[in-house]
């Protein structure tokens, strides 16, 4: 749940490492947070409109 170009390392297909995602919120970039607050921080283009702890099929924002 990484911002445009700011993913932590291993986003997932398309990214090698850290600063690699190509927009917000990309279902397989992921940004080191507090444990317990991944699931509490809103994303629009999550399907639950959470954050989520694994890869997820993005929805339209």
């Amino acid at each position: 749940m990484a911002l445009k170009g700011k993913n932590d390392c291993a986003a997932g297909p398309g990214t090698t490492c850290a600063g690699t995602s190509v927009r917000d919120h990309q279902g397989n970039a992921w940004k080191m947070v507090p444990k317990g607050s991944c699931e509490k921080t809103a994303s629009a283009t999550s399907p639950s409109g959470r954050g989520q702890l694994k890869e997820f099929k993005e929805k339209k924002a």
